[in-house]
């Protein structure tokens, strides 16, 4: 499953993102991971999530994003959900369409039943067509 938050740069996506990990850490049964570009926020997680910062690795594409997101579902059999901050850049998709990697994310979802949370620095209208019933959030 994928649920997005979206709105320009600047709108408040990160703290919208932040408040919902804590919130749902609590009840949750299995792993969280909260990826980033930067550990700016390490301190406003709960212990308890995992933050990874995707800049200290190699990811040159939207396909290597995938691969690297798929790493980590195969390191956690336990993982539930998965959250991620400014998607566009940590995933190589700034200016690009996110049609396809998001429909990689819906499957791999489906398939090992984690959720996806996304932050995505876009206004509602240049969502894909495809996810605009997946905004949770649009700021």
């Amino acid at each position: 499953m994928v649920e997005l938050i979206v709105g320009k740069k600047g709108k408040g996506k990160t703290k919208v993102l932040l408040d919902k990990v804590n919130g749902v850490v609590k009840d949750a049964n299995g792993s969280i991971v909260y990826l980033d570009k930067s550990t700016k926020h390490m301190y406003e997680l709960n212990n308890k999530v995992r933050l990874i910062d995707v800049s200290g690795f190699p990811v040159k594409n939207a396909d290597e994003f995938v691969g690297f997101i798929c790493g980590i579902l195969s390191q956690d059999h336990d993982l539930e959900q998965v959250y991620l901050d400014s998607f566009l850049t940590t995933a190589k998709l700034e200016g690009k369409d996110a049609t396809e990697t998001l429909n990689q994310l819906s499957a791999i979802g489906e398939t090992f039943k984690v959720s996806f949370i996304i932050s995505m620095s876009l206004d509602k209208e240049e969502v894909p067509e495809a996810y605009q019933d997946k905004i949770i959030c649009a700021l």
